[in-house]
């Protein structure tokens, strides 16, 4: 079992940047970022592995959001550019062993942080 720690979640303007942060208590193979909006399910927003760095990004979000990583610092984060009010979500950090885009691939998730973009 892996521990995940999110942080970097606020309240941005349309159009703002935010870098969100999660940290493991080990080095999983997979992490990525899933986020819910109010009322909606849980959806894919990107996964990297973490040897090789190879990414894989939701549409809605490719060419506006980038994950990267630090394994000395068994982090994963999210450049999120050019937010959007439907970008408002509680945004999680998941981790695993594949670079899948069902919530149920993820046996390992953390709190979840809460980003909300106002217009």
């Amino acid at each position: 079992q892996v521990q995940l720690a999110e942080s970097g979640g606020g309240l941005v303007q349309d159009g703002d940047s935010r870098r969100l942060s999660c940290v493991a208590s080990g080095l999983p193979t997979v992490m990525g970022w899933f986020r819910q909006a109010p009322g909606k399910e849980r959806t894919f927003v990107a996964t990297i592995r973490m040897i090789g760095a190879r990414t894989r990004y939701a549409p809605s979000v490719e060419g506006r959001f980038t994950i990267s990583k630090d394994n000395a610092k068994k982090t994963v984060y999210l450049q999120m550019n050019n937010l959007k009010p439907e970008d408002t979500a509680t945004y999680f950090c998941v981790a695993g062993d594949f670079m899948r885009e069902a919530p149920s691939e993820y046996a390992n998730w953390g709190q979840g942080t809460q980003v909300t973009v106002s217009s």
